[in-house]
């Protein structure tokens, strides 16, 4: 499977911008064989449109995966597996070479601006986020934002550094510290993540737990990415199980239907 198959090319709204100014950078030697690299935002049609929301969604992945790895001053094999592994399975052995490749343009230029400013990078990322938010649905924000719980979990714990990243993350995407919780908190098996899953207290009525569940379940639904590809639609789908999963937990503990 080719580049052209994959991301596609600088197009979208990943074209400009900071999103942009990376993109130019871990993309061009990638790209620099293939013709769709010479794409450009505001010159393709409709349906090539909804290829460059994509191509800029999963180029935005990788960026705050490149945050999120090294948010405790290492980079973990087992969280490289994840990303390798993410997009093996949806996009074939290519696009995990590319992938890996790319996010090692982005440590590598992470730590040339850092060497001149230990906040760039930092800031860098912080703008981007308000790209992608500026860009992207609330929805298709939380799934970004699912995926890099996802690889923070990837080694099997998550420590205080990680934690803190996802949320400055969240954050810059205008999404909020529980939002963050609650998909750090998915596929757990405690009564305690249930309910950080759900957004609420333990202490929640039982109307307040209805409601949060049916807030989640409006704005989780995978139809909400159907136009993000099969493979973001199907991994929006075992989120949205996970979710039920949580609420069937909390109903079971307090005996309701």
């Amino acid at each position: 499977m080719g580049a052209a198959k994959w991301i596609g090319g600088i197009i979208g709204f990943m074209a400009g911008g900071p999103i942009g100014a990376l993109a130019g950078y871990a993309l061009g030697s990638i790209f620099e064989h293939s013709s769709d690299a010479s794409s450009s935002a505001g010159e393709y049609s409709t349906s090539t449109a909804a290829q460059g929301e994509r191509n800029s969604f999963l180029f935005s992945l990788l960026v705050m995966a490149s945050y999120i790895i090294k948010a405790d001053g290492k980079v973990m094999h087992s969280e490289m597996e994840y990303v390798r592994q993410f997009l093996r399975n949806s996009f074939g052995s290519l696009a995990a070479q590319q992938g890996e490749q790319i996010l090692l343009n982005l440590f590598e230029q992470r730590k040339r601006m850092d060497q001149e400013n230990p906040m760039a990078f930092r800031q860098t990322i912080r703008d981007c986020g308000a790209q992608i938010a500026d860009n992207l649905s609330l929805e298709k924000r939380l799934q970004l934002l699912a995926f890099l719980a996802e690889i923070a979990k990837a080694d099997g714990s998550v420590c205080q550094a990680e934690i803190e990243a996802l949320k400055e993350v969240a954050s810059a995407m205008r999404l909020s510290e529980q939002e963050a919780l609650s998909m750090l908190n998915l596929g757990g098996n405690t009564l305690e993540e249930a309910y950080k899953v759900l957004e609420i207290a333990s202490t929640a009525t039982d109307d307040e737990v209805k409601a949060a569940y049916r807030r989640l379940a409006l704005k989780h639904h995978p139809d909400r990415v159907a136009t993000l590809g099969d493979d973001v639609k199907r991994a929006a789908e075992e989120k949205f199980q996970q979710i039920n999963s949580a609420k069937e937990m909390i109903y079971k503990a307090r005996g309701m239907k």
